[in-house]
């Protein structure tokens, strides 16, 4: 205990810096925002489009092309996350913006690449997302797409598949990508830019390729389903067919979400730009500026190099500092009326199954009022209760009330949260030949309903018990056989169990013993010889030989806030990862990606984690020295 006291006590000056630093960052209007960044897929479709577009900016097109030559790995290729394996479709969105950009294809880099591509099977094995990519460019055929009509749109809830049966990120790309697929649009490709030398097969060079279908009975019987709907919708009339566009756009148009675009996320809004310009652009140009406006603020421009972000991530990020201010015993005025500006006042999406629950919430970007996410919503709530219990505002009191009873009402049958919808549990849909990147759902998972129950539990009101207890069974249930929990949105299982064990402390649940004896040793098991903890998107996979081959400062604050939460401050585990967040030789950043858009297809670095994380882990360890306590009063 003396020696973790002494190693805090060291650190104080440098940590009061660091506090003082992150605040520093804060926006003029109070909240917080750091660079959020993904694989080179993103930035290069940022490439393609403005060569779909017809409307290159030189100078930021040699910029990207920078950035994307600096993830390319040994073997030639480009991974979906640091230190990663080669992705073949990421690789070939990355080839193909590079030669689209003047890269000659006889350059070192390039023909690296192409062998890369080949020895991973080339054009004939990539997903779904990136044919439809080549589609567009005429590389391939769109009959080598599998089948999405248009009339999905009026598909009713009864129907196997309708948009409402998939997950908020599938519906918000999907729909915009029917009318696009409907019309089968070719760019105009003024420079006749090709890649026939990544076919595998020299007799694939005219674009038809084969659909892939994964290895289960299922997916098999949907390839041929695909044939048959084809036929099938053949025979509906063009007027029926204009019908279901002409719905389509206006579901687009009521959520567009101005400069913020549709959805908030990156795939969503270049499928809306797209579309609303092969449909109309005079008479949709007001709108089509403003979509583009919205791609264009994810750009994160450098001196040397520029990258596309997917979206961005204030409420999420501006949560986590608010919690960092409070254990610092600053109360964060400006944050809480920024939050209160930014809670949500309409029925969303989430409202289709759920019409009866009032609204509330927030989302995960500075304005997507249909999307509300309950783990983002959680955390404010958690950050104002803790806030008004010093401040006791009337305003913020109605808003804790309003997001505890949303919050409620997005409890799955199964006593888990999913992100953005309630019992979005129809796995079945996962097997479809389009849904080959296996994200199409948004199923409860253990992270966000860990985070779900430490807000009702911290708030602890009476009517919440059923609720609460569904809540600790679903998460006992979802224990892996040596102890952690799966994380969905975070890296992985150190994140998963650090969010589960800081919820189950709150309920008191320390009487079952072996579930939390597993989940420390799993903790402890795991930690590296220099005192920190490392994980990265192999673990992703089953067969994933170990972590990460570095430990990371975000990480390592989970798995220390995990133990906490464990009653484990005065054991070694604690204090060696102390010891590596206070080591001069740290550096509060992280070339790791920690987090996760959808496992196995999209990975995330969130540059903040690396900064506010080891913030509320050293404040948290800081706390329970001064009081003495063996566990943490919040589950934050």
């Amino acid at each position: 205990m003396k020696s973790l006291k002494d190693i805090i006590d060291n650190f104080q000056h440098s940590y009061g810096k660091l506090l003082k630093n992150q605040n520093r960052k804060r926006l003029k209007q109070g909240c917080y925002v750091y660079e959020l960044e993904a694989d080179t897929t993103i930035t290069s479709e940022y490439i393609l489009l403005m060569h779909f577009l017809g409307k290159i900016e030189i100078k930021l097109q040699e910029k990207m092309v920078k950035y994307i030559l600096s993830k390319q790995n040994q073997e030639g290729g480009w991974p979906l996350f640091y230190d990663g394996e080669t992705d073949l479709s990421a690789s070939v969105k990355a080839y193909y913006a590079l030669k689209l950009a003047g890269l000659d294809e006889n350059s070192r880099e390039m023909i690296k690449a192409k062998k890369c591509i080949l020895l991973n099977g080339g054009v004939e094995k990539v997903n779904v997302f990136t044919r439809i990519t080549l589609a567009l460019y005429g590389q391939i055929t769109w009959s080598s797409i599998p089948f999405m009509p248009i009339e999905i749109m009026l598909f009713p809830n009864w129907f196997p598949f309708n948009i409402y049966k998939i997950s908020y990120w599938s519906r918000t790309v999907l729909v915009p990508l029917l009318i696009i697929m409907r019309r089968k649009p070719i760019a105009q490709n003024p420079n006749r830019v090709f890649i026939k030398e990544l076919f595998k097969s020299p007799k694939n060079h005219a674009g038809k390729i084969k659909l892939i279908s994964k290895k289960n009975l299922l997916s098999r019987a949907f390839i041929y389903l695909d044939k048959l709907a084809i036929f099938i919708f053949s025979f509906f009339t063009k007027s029926f067919k204009d019908k279901c566009e002409n719905f389509a756009l206006k579901w687009i148009l009521k959520r567009l979400n101005g400069l913020d675009g549709l959805g908030g996320i990156f795939p969503a809004m270049v499928n809306t730009l797209i579309s609303l310009t092969i449909l109309d652009k005079n008479k949709y140009l007001q709108e089509i500026k403003i979509a583009q406006k919205a791609i264009d603020k994810l750009i994160v421009e450098k001196k040397d190099y520029a990258y596309c972000q997917p979206c961005f991530s204030p409420v999420w990020d501006s949560g986590w500092m608010g919690i960092v201010n409070i254990e610092n015993g600053i109360l964060d005025d400006r944050l809480a009326e920024w939050f209160l500006k930014k809670e949500i006042k309409i029925k969303g999406d989430w409202s289709h199954k759920n019409s009866e629950v009032d609204e509330g919430g927030w989302a995960f970007q500075f304005n997507n009022d249909y999307y509300p996410d309950v783990d983002d919503t959680a955390l404010v709530g958690m950050f104002l209760d803790r806030y008004n219990r010093i401040k006791k505002k009337k305003s913020i009191e109605l808003a804790i009330e309003r997001t505890r009873k949303w919050i409620v009402g997005m409890q799955s049958k199964n006593g888990g949260w999913g992100a953005f919808d309630i019992d979005n549990v129809h796995y079945s849909l996962n097997s479809i030949p389009f849904a080959d990147h296996g994200a199409l759902l948004d199923p409860p998972t253990a992270d966000v309903s860990a985070r779900c129950l430490s807000f009702l539990k911290q708030l602890n009101n009476p009517r919440d018990k059923n609720c609460i207890e569904r809540a600790t069974n679903y998460l006992l249930s979802e224990q892996e056989k040596d102890g952690s929990w799966f994380g969905r949105w975070g890296t992985n299982y150190i994140y998963g169990t650090w969010s589960v064990l800081s919820a189950l402390n709150l309920v008191e649940f320390r009487n079952k013993k072996a579930v939390f004896d597993k989940a420390i040793n799993y903790l402890k098991s795991n930690q590296r010889n220099d005192g920190g903890w490392g994980e990265d998107g192999k673990s992703y996979y089953k067969n994933f030989e170990n972590f990460s081959k570095k430990s990371t400062p975000s990480q390592t604050s989970w798995a220390i806030m995990g133990l906490l939460a464990a009653g484990q401050i005065n054991s070694p585990e604690v204090e060696k990862g102390i010891k590596f967040l206070t080591n001069k030789d740290t550096k509060f950043q992280e070339d790791h990606y920690t987090a996760v858009g959808f496992p196995k297809v999209f990975y995330l670095k969130y540059h903040g984690y690396a900064e506010y994380f080891p913030l509320l882990a050293i404040s948290k360890v800081k706390n329970q020295l001064k009081k003495n306590s063996v566990f943490p009063t919040y589950g934050t």
